[in-house]
């Protein structure tokens, strides 16, 4: 069985080889993995910025798609032959966040998916949407859902609100794409105009150029008539969470989920309590949340937008191209 190893931080510490084929045991589920999927986070492990004391040899990445080959003892409701999804943070079933859940992480410290085939907890996987290929289902645990838990979990959007998210990457396209389709109208950000033209394609009401308008929180304002908006979904970070903040209507929300920008900025907490401003960090969501999208999902028939394939063997191209910062939308490799 061919799968990628992680024995020195680096791009260059990924080695394609041929590992032992694992073995299902209770509880758990055999994948056989058809498409993968790139997150930030994948980038940031593969280069120990993540966790400089993870321990190597290790299997990257979190995301995948692909066809159930064995099931364990105990194991209900998952079939051998039956199309799934993994679920990234495996332990997080329903209800409210634990801290105890972030240790069943898949791609570190959880199984990796960067192999042809892996086993997961079988909380680990869910069904693949109706419609969609194993390459767009491989989109949906990180990005997709994490755009689902920012809007409707935290965010609450309703018809006739408005949405700001920065930047093009996968979470700010599905955010893009949730928001319209839940009725709201959306302000998008990116320092490419090539991809402002893209996300007017794909419905954005408003395009914001964040190079040539170093002050952009001014134009959200001026697009909401001095109102702000009802939810910034803050991919980047702590480096512009000040603008996000002063681009919210009072009593609005931001979900802080990136680190891009930074990790640690002086941020006015005046901005706040003045405001009432309601910062709610975003850790993916849970196996129920999942399930909610999907049949989102199918109900308004979203597709994913790829914006590249890359084959198995050039996993290492595909995550220079993500730190690029090149890539609209999702990045994806197809076994």
């Amino acid at each position: 069985m061919r799968g990628y190893r992680l024995d020195r931080f680096g791009i260059d510490g990924l080695s394609l080889q041929d590992l032992a084929e694992p073995q299902v045991g209770p509880g758990q589920v055999a994948l056989d993995v058809k498409a993968l999927s790139l997150n930030y986070r994948d980038l940031m492990v593969v280069q120990g910025a993540y966790n400089r004391k993870l321990e190597l040899p290790a299997v990257p990445l979190s995301d995948g798609a692909g066809v159930v080959s064995a099931v364990g003892d105990g194991v209900e409701g998952i079939c051998v032959g039956d199309h799934v999804v993994s679920h990234f943070v495996s332990g997080w079933v329903d209800g409210p966040y634990q801290g105890q859940y972030s240790s069943t992480s898949l791609g570190t410290p959880g199984p990796g998916l960067a192999a042809e085939r892996v086993v997961l907890p079988a909380t680990g996987v869910v069904p693949m949407p109706e419609g969609l290929s194993f390459a767009e289902a491989a989109t949906l645990p990180i990005a997709a859902l994490t755009a689902w838990s920012a809007l409707v979990t935290e965010g609450k959007v309703q018809a006739g609100q408005c949405v700001l998210t920065l930047g093009c990457g996968g979470v700010s396209i599905f955010g893009l794409q949730i928001a319209k389709a839940l009725g709201a109208r959306v302000i998008i950000t990116s320092s490419n105009d090539a991809k402002l033209e893209r996300a007017r394609e794909l419905g954005a009401d408003h395009t914001i150029n964040y190079t040539t308008n170093s002050e952009w929180h001014k134009d959200v304002l001026a697009y909401t008539d001095g109102q702000g908006v009802d939810l910034v979904i803050e991919t980047a970070g702590a480096g512009t969470l000040d603008r996000s903040m002063h681009s919210t209507k009072p009593g609005g929300v931001i979900a802080l989920l990136g680190v891009l920008s930074g990790a640690k900025a002086e941020v006015s907490t005046v901005l706040i309590l003045m405001k009432r401003l309601r910062i709610a960090g975003v850790y993916v969501d849970s196996q129920s949340a999942f399930l909610d999208m999907n049949r989102f999902l199918e109900e308004k028939k979203l597709k994913p937008v790829i914006d590249r394939h890359f084959k198995f063997e050039q996993l290492p191209e595909a995550l220079a191209y993500l730190g690029s910062g090149a890539h609209f939308g999702k990045i994806v490799i197809e076994i």
